[in-house]
């Protein structure tokens, strides 16, 4: 439930693809371990690491349940899907200032996210969070 990366900064009609295809080629960018993936958008092209969600599948947070085991790689996507989701809700929750029309400059909104992704992981850091199970 924690930030293991973020890149903040990019205008909203930069494409995911794009995005991504500039973090993992970075030096200080996304190292993916080895045997180990990401679960990707539908903007996101497969590649070694990333997992795109199945075409043609919507994915709903209500529709996922923590008690039901996954049956199939589609549910079990769903059910990983759900659990990015709970972060960014957790996080917009939990920082109000996420959630207004923004009024500060752009460096400043840059500087807000990761602020806040930073305080996210260190209150996970030290135990029980309010807004997880």
């Amino acid at each position: 439930m924690r930030f293991t990366y973020v890149l903040a900064g990019w205008e909203g009609s930069a494409h995911d693809a794009s995005i991504l295809a500039k973090i993992l080629s970075r030096p200080d960018g996304l190292q993916i371990p080895k045997g180990k993936f990401y679960i990707g958008d539908a903007g996101y092209a497969c590649r070694p690491g990333i997992l795109p969600q199945f075409r043609k599948t919507r994915y709903h947070l209500n529709e996922v349940s923590v008690k039901h085991r996954p049956q199939n790689a589609k549910e079990l996507f769903k059910v990983l899907r759900a659990t990015i989701e709970r972060v960014f809700v957790a996080l917009k929750n939990r920082f109000k200032v996420r959630n207004q029309k923004p009024f500060h400059t752009i460096d400043t909104q840059v500087k807000l996210a990761l602020a806040c992704c930073i305080l996210h992981n260190c209150i996970l850091g030290w135990g029980e969070d309010e807004f997880f199970e």
